[in-house]
């Protein structure tokens, strides 16, 4: 099983890293880049949504293809928190329309459906020093970034440029609809994606949906990965674990 996780805002692949040894022997995780970003930070950003799916879908298929001709009927999911719950699922569609071959499931944390998400830039109006304020008051980011004067610049960057993104959320992906099963994974203190918007991620799939709620704010998921984890691979393969 191949597991794509696609990054939270002003992240890249690299809060995966720490994913990869914590995977079942038979779940590889692979962390996915926005062009601009990560390991393709060399490339020209994305700019838009709608060209951010189709370079980031580009890698998965190209990963994807390679590792079925290595492994024969390799399966794949991906799992997307936050800004990256959206584009994951709109990232899995087009993988699918290309390849033919749907993931065993999409997980979905920490966010809510484009219909629910405020239209328009969010941060136009926060300045750099309130930014770092509310991402450090978030717990996602370390401690050392912020601290690290260039780095909390390319943070700052990555935000203001992610949100420009976020907002073609509602009239980009807010028609998705897919057929394969979903995972929703919302924590209950989370003040940015409570559960009972997080469920309704429920309307965009046809399949099976699996609402998963624990305890912690918005950044509990990627912060207990061996439970996030647990929880995929139960959702995939019931008794493996």
């Amino acid at each position: 099983m191949r597991l794509y996780g696609f990054p939270h805002a002003g992240a890249t692949s690299l809060v995966y890293r720490a994913w990869q040894p914590l995977g079942e022997p038979h779940l590889l995780v692979r962390g996915v880049d926005a062009p601009g970003r990560g390991t393709r930070r060399q490339e020209r950003g994305a700019g838009n949504f709608h060209t951010l799916v189709r370079c980031m879908a580009e890698q998965v298929v190209a990963d994807l293809l390679t590792e079925r001709e290595r492994v024969p009927g390799l399966r794949w999911a991906t799992f997307g928190h936050s800004f990256g719950a959206t584009t994951s699922l709109a990232v899995a569609a087009e993988v699918t329309r290309q390849v033919g071959l749907a993931p065993e499931r999409a997980v979905l944390s920490g966010a809510v459906p484009p219909a629910l998400q405020r239209p328009g830039p969010l941060l136009d109006s926060v300045s750099d020093e309130e930014l770092l304020a509310r991402t450090a008051a978030d717990g996602g980011t370390p401690a050392a970034v912020l601290a690290n004067p260039t780095m909390s610049r390319m943070l700052l960057a990555m935000l203001r440029e992610d949100d420009v993104v976020r907002t073609e959320f509602p009239q980009e992906a807010g028609g998705l609809r897919v057929d394969f099963p979903l995972t929703l994974i919302a924590a209950r203190q989370d003040v940015y994606a409570p559960p009972e918007q997080v469920w309704q991620w429920a309307a965009h799939s046809t399949a099976d949906v699996h609402r998963v709620e624990i305890d912690g704010g918005h950044f509990a998921a990627v912060q207990r990965p061996k439970d996030t984890l647990a929880t995929i691979v139960d959702d995939i393969d019931p008794g493996q674990r």
